[in-house]
């Protein structure tokens, strides 16, 4: 069986990516996945791994040109609850990969926490922002961050501390 049949569930065949970019232009994804949460996202990263599938995450699609031929393999949407959650605890936030920067910002204010207003104004999801480190002059995400779960190219969820990532 191939990788549409194995997540026939999640998984949509030569599905247009215009409506979720910014300029809402572009092509189709082979498979266009979204994962309802960390087991079916694990287990389609290492089915990629595995099969040598092309790969890539989109967020909220701003900053993003598809082009109109598409896009070979698959492309992940964090759309599921799981994802998108945002847990403030005592001076800790956990967010998903796939929480808005937004929701970020205004959970922390919310709970009186102070660093993430650096962050206003960008449009990006929690993943997006730390896969390129959002900031500006004033500071960037990566002064926040401590720890991060992150799926191994086995589909295994592995935590990194901060030193662990560069």
């Amino acid at each position: 069986m191939g990788f549409r049949e194995n997540f026939a569930s999640i998984t949509q065949p030569n599905q247009s990516l215009a409506p979720f970019t910014h300029l809402r232009i572009g092509g189709p994804a082979e498979f266009l996945v979204t994962p309802r949460n960390r087991k079916d996202l694990a287990e389609v990263v290492a089915a990629c791994m595995k099969d040598n599938i092309p790969m890539r995450v989109l967020g909220v699609g701003t900053n993003l040109l598809v082009r109109d031929e598409g896009v070979p393999g698959v492309v992940v949407r964090l759309t599921a609850e799981e994802f998108a959650l945002i847990r403030v605890e005592s001076k800790t936030i956990k967010a998903g990969g796939g929480a808005t920067l937004y929701s970020l910002v205004s959970a922390s204010a919310r709970a009186g926490l102070a660093g993430f207003e650096i962050l206003v104004g960008i449009t990006a999801t929690v993943g997006g922002a730390l896969r390129f480190n959002a900031g500006d002059k004033s500071g960037e995400i990566a002064d926040y961050l401590t720890r991060v779960e992150v799926i191994d190219k086995l589909g295994k969820i592995v935590v990194r501390e901060r030193g662990d990532i560069h």
